[in-house]
């Protein structure tokens, strides 16, 4: 079966889906079909071709069959091919706790006539982005998916949201900024901006010019993926957007931003010339994100700044810049999307149950509703590293590629990974101690120096609880955490299947073969 054919419409489907579920406004129903059947499609596409592409290596499409550089060229690899199947699961997944919570609140928190198109459109942004062969290309990929989450993120129109959404559109302005400066000048000094031709004619820079060059895409990079010190916007605006929005920004957003620095320190800029910058970077990252976990009170606060804190192992294996790095980052990419998401789908049912995310005014949710507790517990061991959960084994794999570094600061970040994932399991077990475990009766008055030691939330915004968790809400964040099981029960193939994804990314003559199979002219 030839599939470069579906390659386009990864990308097509969702854009075609978003402009008929606009034009269905008036009909909700219609629009669910439209999402799900869309969103079902390219998860379908994204198995053909990441079969297609493990079997038979790589596909390549030449849109309008302009080849490179003059056109638009779709590249996809093992690397895209499993990115792009799991963001549509998670985009699926998150669809359907969406829709449920649409149904239990009359579409109040996500205006069906808004979300759906809005979220189509972000979701051919992170597709596009993913199978982008020039740097112009995700460019517009970025700007596709930022200006679909401008709209997700101050759904509802509250003060709260529009604040959040200036603070995250100035911030993304100034990443797209750095971005498209660092493409004008690339494209000055290289007179190109395909991703497999800027390979070769990079290496052929000034050393002063390629570093300049490669510090601007990862400075436009690091503010999408939240790295230290790029990421004190995203604790303030992810929470405050609602639940679905928050999980699928959480899981994915910040994970095209990790793709893209992987590009460009395996493709555009090989040889590891900023892999001490990223190992400090990473180290700092983890410890600087974590510390901030512990001081919240506030589950969904608390999410925001875990998140910051492991995308720097991701940064840690990408600056290792060794096959076991790569294979484990890749994995951890994947486990971390699945987890994270999770784990914010089941705050936003904490949330409906109990009236609040706050420690300070949760309690006795283990006895009132044992699937709640349930859902919740198992991310947060994984996310945790308890054995023999993905998380467990992603970090072991990081640091089993660090040891064979061996280098003092490589065993700094490494004691740093340690103590950050050892932090982020005491601040979410003290969160699943005082809201699950703790009895209703004590929480009025109820004092401790596991609540002197947090903060809430700036707004301390209190919701009505419902004391109910609708079906589909629970019934998508559940298929979710089995998600992040299965990453465990199938570790082996999976640990296999990205060792052969890193294989391909540490030799760049694999890529700009798939896009120049004569060489480039």
């Amino acid at each position: 079966m030839n599939a470069t054919p579906l390659v386009p419409l990864v990308v097509l489907l969702p854009l075609l889906g978003a402009g008929l579920s606009l034009m269905l406004g008036r009909h909700p129903r219609a629009q669910i079909a439209v999402g799900s059947t869309v969103l079902s499609a390219v998860a379908i596409i994204a198995i053909v071709l990441l079969v297609t592409v493990d079997t038979a290596g790589g596909l390549v499409v030449h849109i309008g069959d302009w080849q490179a550089p003059f056109g638009i060229t779709l590249v996809v690899d093992r690397l895209a091919a499993v990115m792009l199947l799991i963001s549509a699961i998670v985009l699926i997944v998150v669809l359907v706790y969406a829709v449920g919570q649409g149904i239990a609140d009359r579409n109040r928190e996500t205006p069906v006539s808004i979300f759906h198109p809005s979220y189509l459109i972000l979701s051919a942004g992170v597709f596009d982005a993913f199978i982008a062969g020039d740097l112009f290309n995700l460019y517009v990929a970025f700007e596709i998916l930022l200006s679909a989450s401008y709209v997700l993120l101050t759904l509802g129109g509250t003060g709260e949201r529009i604040r959040a959404g200036v603070t995250y559109i100035i911030v993304s302005l100034v990443s797209s900024l750095f971005f498209l400066s660092s493409l004008a000048l690339i494209y000055g000094a290289t007179g190109t901006v395909n991703i497999a031709q800027l390979s070769e004619r990079l290496a052929e820079l000034p050393d002063d010019v390629r570093l300049i060059l490669h510090l601007l895409l990862l400075i436009g990079f690091g503010v999408k993926a939240a790295i230290f010190p790029l990421s004190f916007w995203l604790p303030d605006s992810y929470p405050t957007a609602p639940a679905p929005v928050t999980a699928v920004f959480a899981g994915l957003l910040t994970k095209v931003g990790v793709y893209a620095i992987i590009r460009t320190e395996t493709v555009l800029f090989p040889g590891g010339d900023l892999s001490i910058v990223l190992l400090v970077v990473g180290g700092l990252t983890m410890l600087v994100g974590i510390l901030g976990a512990l001081s919240q009170a506030d589950i969904k606060r608390l999410l925001s700044f875990t998140l910051v804190s492991h995308i720097g192992y991701m940064i840690f294996g990408i600056a290792l810049g060794t096959e076991l790095g790569m294979t484990a980052t890749i994995y951890y990419v994947v486990h971390h999307i699945t987890v994270q998401t999770a784990l914010f789908l089941t705050t936003g049912l904490i949330e409906r149950f109990g009236g609040a995310t706050s420690i300070t005014r949760l309690a006795g949710l283990l006895k009132a509703s044992p699937l709640l507790a349930i859902l919740f517990f198992i991310p947060a061991l994984n996310l945790g590293g308890i054995p023999p959960f993905s998380g467990f084994l992603g970090k072991a794999g990081l640091f089993l590629a660090g040891a064979e570094d061996a280098s003092w600061l490589v065993w700094i970040v490494i004691a740093a990974g340690a103590a950050t994932s050892l932090i982020t399991l005491y601040a979410l077990t003290r969160f699943w101690n005082m809201a699950f475990w703790r009895r209703r009766s004590e929480l009025e008055g109820y004092e401790s120096v596991l609540l002197d030691s947090v903060q809430e939330a700036p707004t301390g915004a209190v919701r009505t609880a419902t004391g109910t968790t609708p079906a589909l809400m629970t019934v998508a964040t559940a298929v979710l955490v089995l998600l992040t099981v299965a990453l465990t029960v199938f570790a082996g193939p999976l640990f296999d299947l990205a060792g052969r994804a890193a294989g391909g990314l540490l030799d760049p003559s694999v890529y700009v073969g798939l896009v120049y199979p004569g060489g480039i002219r």
